[in-house]
């Protein structure tokens, strides 16, 4: 659960950093790099041990394909609250889709 939880927290400042300078597109590109790197940072403090504890339960592809999912559901809740875009129904479709590549990479065969 720690993992789950660090990997979350992780995401949250990784969005931001990546995606929370597009409501202001007035700024400077060199301030908004040398904002999303102090954020990127602080998302590096929370995503290095989530994968190192992790690591103890799960192996690597199984960690990634866990921080996909938690950076979709992460995403799509800033998208809409945050960049008020709308949530259509293929965007939906398409991760429910990925859905199926988790079952894929979590089953043992």
């Amino acid at each position: 659960m720690y993992t789950i939880a660090l990997l979350t927290i992780s995401n949250i400042f990784m969005t931001i950093a990546w995606y929370g300078h597009l409501k202001y597109k007035d700024s400077p590109l060199w301030i908004v790099i040398l904002a999303s790197w102090g954020i990127a940072f602080v998302e590096y403090c929370f995503q290095v041990p989530a994968n190192r504890i992790g690591h103890y339960q799960f192996n690597a592809a199984q960690l990634k394909t866990i921080q996909e999912v938690i950076t979709l559901v992460v995403f799509c809740v800033f998208s809409v609250v945050y960049l008020k875009e709308e949530l259509k129904w293929n965007y939906i479709a398409g991760f429910a889709m990925m859905i199926g590549a988790v079952f894929v990479i979590f089953k043992e065969w």
